[in-house]
């Protein structure tokens, strides 16, 4: 079979500016984790199980200003990083036969690149989505958990958000550049807060003119339509052993009570005296409470140490898992997809980046046979490196 030479041809030049256009629509959708959380964006390449490093900044060190001969001889850090893998390489296909390009464009038609800016807008909002609903489901990672202060969150007040920055203010997180990204539910009752929506209390016109979600207490609100609402455990009577437990510790044991589950990512109560409301997150749960066993919640662990025996353990419901955290405690990595040595059957490749989300689509062209293949594609990685830095806000 011959097949045409990848150096002839059209390319994707006159393509450009629909692929722009199409950016500038899918970039307004609600992807709240995506600009919140620290994003490691490359145009190399990267196949699926590949680990890649990402750099990070250490904290600034201060120092007094003071008149000297010579400006101090400081200022070296040591950069660190992580590790995180490449777990999904996707892409969209856009494909058009010679008849379609041909009708289309006939006068009165609509016209190809019109069609094309629509099915790239799509394209990337898929993705975006994707990547976006990966972020979103890293809340089994959080330390704890804050419930609302009233009924329902941001009834009344701001208390909320007070409460989930108190958690990550103890857990020692960065409070310089925090993070609070809501569901659409939770953001709608932001906005029905009088003191924002009001300039004389709010001090800023941006929610009242713009519909924009202000800063909280130094927390940067953003909206996401990826927040998780997940099942959650069955547990019913359940309670701890006999055994006590420091302040800190973080595998306890079960006694062989009740019934049902605990699953990864709930948030359980202790009914510990002196320290009954604290929403623990389970990091390893039990399929099966009735026959004991042991569950593992996350650091920092208990806030206070457990002598008393029996201690009852409740789950707290369904409900939306927003997420507050410290920007540097999640990292989205993208690069583009692994090639084979040598190139493949595209005919032309360029990348388009989103100036505002900052991700990175590689776009390729597959000339076929009187039809042409357009894909976007891009790979990824999330993960938590620092879950003491990240909080649930729950519904």
């Amino acid at each position: 079979m011959a097949y045409e030479d990848a150096s002839s041809g059209n390319t994707l030049t006159n393509l450009i500016p629909t692929m722009q256009l199409a950016l500038d629509t899918v970039s307004r959708e609600l992807v709240g984790m995506i600009p919140a959380v620290t994003h490691d964006a490359s145009v190399a390449r990267a196949a699926i199980g590949q680990t890649i490093y990402s750099f990070v900044a250490p904290a600034a060190t201060a120092g007094n200003v003071a008149a000297a001969p010579l400006p101090p001889d400081d200022g070296e850090q040591t950069i660190g990083n992580i590790s995180l893998g490449i777990t999904k390489s996707r892409y969209i296909p856009i494909r058009w036969q010679g008849e379609e390009s041909l009708q289309i464009n006939n006068p009165g038609g609509p016209g190809v690149s019109a069609i094309l800016k629509d099915q790239f807008a799509q394209g990337m909002r898929t993705l975006c989505n994707e990547i976006e609903s990966d972020l979103a489901g890293l809340y089994i990672y959080g330390s704890r958990g804050a419930i609302p202060n009233d009924t329902t969150l941001f009834k009344t007040n701001l208390a909320d958000a007070a409460l989930v920055r108190k958690i990550l203010a103890d857990n020692g997180a960065p409070l310089s550049d925090l993070q609070l990204v809501v569901d659409t539910s939770t953001g709608a009752a932001l906005r029905t807060l009088t003191q924002l929506s009001k300039v004389n209390e709010g001090g800023d016109s941006s929610l009242l003119r713009q519909g924009v979600l202000l800063d909280i207490y130094g927390m940067a609100i953003r909206e996401s339509a990826q927040i998780k609402t997940p099942a959650v455990g069955t547990e019913d009577s359940g309670t701890l052993g006999t055994d006590d437990y420091a302040v800190g510790a973080t595998t306890l044991a079960l006694a062989a009570a009740g019934t049902g589950t605990v699953l990864a990512g709930d948030l359980m109560t202790i009914a510990n005296t002196g320290d009954t409301t604290t929403q623990y997150v389970v990091l390893t749960g039990d399929a099966d409470i009735s026959g004991g066993g042991n569950i593992v919640i996350a650091a920092p662990g208990l806030l206070k140490a457990i002598t008393a025996n029996n201690c009852a353990i409740a789950v707290y419901k369904s409900s939306a898992r927003n997420l507050a955290f410290s920007k540097s405690a999640i990292v989205l990595a993208t690069r583009q997809p692994a090639l084979p040595e040598g190139g493949d059957m595209a005919v032309d490749r360029t990348t388009i980046t989103d100036p505002r989300s900052g991700l990175s689509f590689e776009v390729s062209m597959y000339k076929q046979y009187r039809q042409v293949r357009i894909e976007l594609a891009i790979a990824w990685g999330v993960k938590v490196v620092k879950p003491e830095h990240v909080a649930i806000l729950a519904a």
